[in-house]
Order: C-alpha cells, then sequence, then structure tokens
C-alpha cells in the first residue's frame, strides 16, 4: 500500500523525544525514517524504565518504524557515510546543541550545498539565535521558563509541572508541521529550506487563553486549580459516588443543565445570567452545583446529562483510557512484536487518512540494527524508494 509519505527518506539525528516524536509521526505516514546512533549507547532514551526484557518501555513506543545506524559522528569515516546518505535524503532532523552540528560540518549551510533539495529540521531549548540559543533546554526547565508550571495545580499551592513531557511532544507536532509544510513548499520551488521550532516556542503557543488575557490586561494569569480561564461552569464535579467532568461552554448548555440539577433558581439568578457573569462567579457557583450533584449517583447524573446533550464524562487513570473498547476500536492501541522484548502494544497512529493511512510496521530498532542494511544502499522492507511522480 502507498502511504502518504511513502518514498520520503528521512535522517534522524535526535535524542530524548521532541526530534524522535516528529520522526516518528512522519515514519508512521510512510517515511523511511533512518536513526542515526552513537555507537555502544546510542539514544538516551535507551535506558528509561521501565524494561521489558531488557528493552526500554518508552524508547520503544515513540522510535517504531525506523531503522538503527550506528556512526560515530566524529570520526572522519563515519561522517562520510552520513554525508553520502545526507546526498539522498529528503529531511534531516537534529537536535543537538546549538553548534554541535557545525562543528561537526553537519550545519545547514554545508548541508544545503550537497543537497539543495533538503529539508533540513532543527529543534532545540530557546531556538537557534538569541541569547538563550546555547543553552540546554529540557521538558521540566521549559514549563517553568514559559510559565506553564505557573498556571498548573491546585490555587493555594505552588507551581506545579505537567506530569505530560508538553513541551517536547508539542515541540515535535510543531516540527512535524514544519517539515509536511517545507515539503509542500519544495513542491513548488523545487528547493529546499530549514525549518526550526523550541521547547521554548511550544510551551508559549500552547497559552491560548493565557497570552490573550495578558495581551487586554497586562496581568499575569491566575493559577485556576480546576476552574477554566474563559468558561464556566466547565470542571470536575463531585457527585454522590465518583467525580465526572461536566462542561457547560454553551449558553443553551446551561439552560439545559440547570434544569437537569432542578435547580431553577441558579437560572434566575443574575450572578449566573450568562457565561461572563459564571467566570467572574464560579466560586460561588461550584458549591451550589455540587449540592445537588451530592444528591444521587455519577451514573445518574451522566445518563441525563448524555441525554440532552451537554458535554461529560468518566474520569479514568491511563489504563482504563488505553484498554477501553474505543481505544481498540479507533485503533490506538496496536500490538507489536519485538525481536528481544517479544509481543508488546505500542501507541496507534492518532491521524487518519482515508486512502492512505499511516500504520505501525515495524518495532523500535535495535541499536546499530540496520547499520549494514541502509549503508549497502537496501531499500526499508525491501519497498522500492524511489519519488511517486508529482509530489515534493
Amino acid at each position: 500500500m502507498v502511504q502518504a509519505l511513502s518514498g520520503i527518506k528521512v535522517l534522524e539525528l535526535a535524542s530524548f523525544i521532541a526530534g524522535p516524536y516528529c520522526a516518528m509521526m512522519l515514519a508512521d505516514q510512510g517515511a523511511d525514517v533512518v536513526k542515526i546512533e552513537r555507537p555502544g549507547t546510542g539514544d538516551e532514551n535507551r535506558t528509561e524504565p521501565p524494561f521489558i526484557n531488557g528493552e526500554s518501555a518508552p524508547f520503544m513506543l515513540w522510535n517504531r518504524n525506523k531503522r538503527s545506524v550506528a556512526l560515530d559522528l566524529k570520526a572522519e569515516e563515519d561522517r562520510e557515510q552520513l554525508l553520502k546518505l545526507v546526498d539522498e535524503a529528503d529531511v534531516l532532523i537534529e537536535n543537538f546543541r546549538t553548534g554541535a552540528m557545525d562543528r561537526l560540518g553537519l550545519d545547514y549551510e554545508t548541508l544545503k550545498k550537497r543537497n539543495p533539495r533538503l529539508i533540513y529540521a532543527s529543534i532545540s531549548g530557546y531556538g537557534r539565535t538569541g541569547e538563550f540559543a546555547t543553552k540546554g533546554g529540557f521538558d521540566l526547565v521549559l514549563q517553568g521558563f514559559t510559565g506553564l508550571m505557573a498556571l498548573t495545580g491546585p490555587e493555594k499551592e505552588g507551581p506545579h509541572r505537567m506530569p505530560i513531557p508538553v513541551c517536547d511532544i508539542a515541540a515535535g507536532l510543531y516540527l512535524t508541521v514544519g517539515v509536511l509544510t517545507a515539503l509542500q513548499a519544495r513542491a513548488i520551488t523545487g528547493k529546499g529550506q530549514k525549518v526550526e521550532t523550541s521547547l521554548f516556542e511550544a510551551g508559549l503557543s500552547l497559552q491560548l487563553y493565557e497570552a490573550a488575557g495578558v495581551f487586554a490586561t497586562g496581568e499575569a494569569p491566575s493559577r485556576l486549580g480546576q476552574k477554566h480561564r474563559g468558561v464556566a461552569p466547565y470542571q470536575i464535579f463531585r457527585t454522590g459516588t465518583d467525580h465526572v467532568t461536566i462542561g457547560v461552554a454553551q449558553q443553551n448548555f446551561w439552560l439545559k443543565f440547570c434544569d437537569i440539577l432542578e435547580r431553577p433558581d441558579l437560572l434566575a439568578d443574575a450572578r449566573f445570567a450568562s457565561n461572563h457573569e459564571r467566570v467572574a462567579n464560579i466560586d460561588e457557583l461550584v458549591p451550589l452545583i455540587e449540592e445537588a450533584l451530592v444528591k444521587k449517583p455519577a451514573e445518574y447524573w451522566l445518563e441525563q446529562l448524555h441525554e440532552a446533550g451537554v458535554p461529560c464524562g468518566v474520569i479514568q487513570t491511563t489504563d482504563k483510557a488505553l484498554f477501553h473498547d474505543h481505544a481498540r476500536h479507533r485503533e490506538m492501541v496496536v500490538d507489536v512484536q519485538h525481536p528481544i522484548a517479544g509481543a508488546t502494544r505500542t501507541l496507534g497512529v492518532p491521524i487518519k487518512l482515508s486512502e492512505t493511512p499511516g500504520s505501525v510496521r515495524r518495532p523500535a530498532p535495535l541499536l546499530g540494527e540496520h547499520t549494514d542494511e541502509v549503508l549497502s544502499r537496501k531499500a526499508d522492507d525491501g519497498r522500492a524508494t524511489q519519488k511517486i511522480a508529482g509530489r515534493f
């Protein structure tokens, strides 16, 4: 089956999450991704627990659909091998510290002369220019620097780190969009270009409500805990049994919600007449809502709300969410056979294409598993890697 990115050759010179996540997204859609790793140690993520038969489960998850080549980029012979791969590549992804690729002779200006059609995708902590360009940056640090931590957690506590690597993942997604955009531009101009983003840009760009508020008022956004900055009520609520989520994001939902609660007094209360008033008076509103909700079990309220079309839901732990029937139906959990870890599972492809669907075709590679295969220029999975006419 021809996939959307069949015939696109990608070199990944990246470790940890952001760069490899971008490469995985491209690989899922059919690109032939060759991951260049240091001999002996490879990507640092190979050391992260938990392990399955000695193989890192995190590494395996976001490095599927790739081939691994072990090269010492400080060794002239290995660097020459890489340059030969660059000559045939469509995309190169790197997340080295600023200046490192220049010292290796692998900077964009140098590689562009060898391959003018190359898309050079670069990701860093703070961006490649400015006073912080040479600083290393991890998700933890950038969550703090961009303001995300100051927004997270209970209102009366200190800053909290989001437990997911949100800056890493968002930066990887933005870089993916950049690569695809550059490929489309190349189809028009015939020329490659440099694509760049950073964890800094990612962390800032996620703060839509917060940025709008700062630009409008000049004031720092407060920590809200369960509350939403622009919509109310839109949060977690207690019921007679479990906690549930309820999102009353439209005025007609508010009318239905009050009817279900059998609280016409809330509709008559001027403090809650519109979304603007409800946001301003949310601290007074929540106890009144929960006063009604705790009288009956969660199942009762969810059934009533679903029937009325008011967005709501149960709160699941990750294991329950992954093994929910809907996750399987949407193919978000996929079985994989790894040569060492054995039968494992990985996340499915989140982008669904009707005519050229993405897929999980191979498990994460062992370190250097495909060195001989790639350097001898054998095609991925035995498929021809010529460009498909009229594309890119």
